[in-house]
């Protein structure tokens, strides 16, 4: 119920800023089918990755300047599989996911980069902590909308999470995080 919530504010939010009298302004979901978001944490044993397909997203696109002007996502953070059960149950438990079910990302602050990309300036929530968070992408154009890929790091400890052990070893402080998200238009956009 909370996520559902949390999404529909997210989302309403951004349907409210995209109301424009010029109509060039274009809301665009997250295709679950086509985008991931994965996590890769290190340990001195081993290395592995946390993928998630079920994430929940929307972006407001103006087709008049070609400019996306925000984007607002939702990732379940019991929906990220390593393909080790063990693992994953233990994950939820560490990052407290029936307090804290949810991941989200949103920024009203993207805008074109010196290297060809894009850099989205907004607030990242994970585990009950906000903080500023500045993401480098890169954009691709599709008939039908646009992907979107990343890499970012996030620091444990930034995020108030008690870091897992193995063997009385710690995983590594930071995790990377990498995306790729197909945002899909749900009408014919103008150029």
């Amino acid at each position: 119920m909370r996520y559902s919530f949390l999404l529909l504010s997210l989302l309403t939010t951004l349907a409210g800023q995209a109301q424009s009298p010029s109509a060039t302004r274009y809301k665009l979901l997250v295709d679950k089918g086509h985008s991931t978001v994965t996590y890769t944490m290190k340990h001195p044993m081993h290395t592995w990755d946390g993928v998630s397909h079920d994430v929940n997203g929307a972006m407001i696109y103006n087709s008049a300047n070609k400019q996306v002007e925000n984007v607002a996502l939702v990732i379940k953070v019991a929906s990220f599989d390593t393909k080790n059960a063990n693992r994953d149950s233990h994950a939820i438990e560490v990052l407290d996911g029936i307090k804290y079910p949810t991941v989200t990302f949103t920024s009203q602050d993207i805008r074109p980069n010196a290297s060809g990309g894009l850099t989205a300036k907004g607030k990242l929530t994970f585990h009950g902590v906000t903080r500023p968070l500045q993401v480098d992408l890169t954009r691709q154009d599709t008939n039908d909308g646009f992907l979107f890929d990343g890499t970012f790091p996030v620091s444990l400890t930034d995020y108030k999470i008690e870091k897992p052990s193995l063997m009385m070893v710690p995983v590594e402080d930071v995790m990377t995080m990498k995306f790729s998200l197909y945002f899909k238009s749900t009408t014919p956009m103008t150029n």
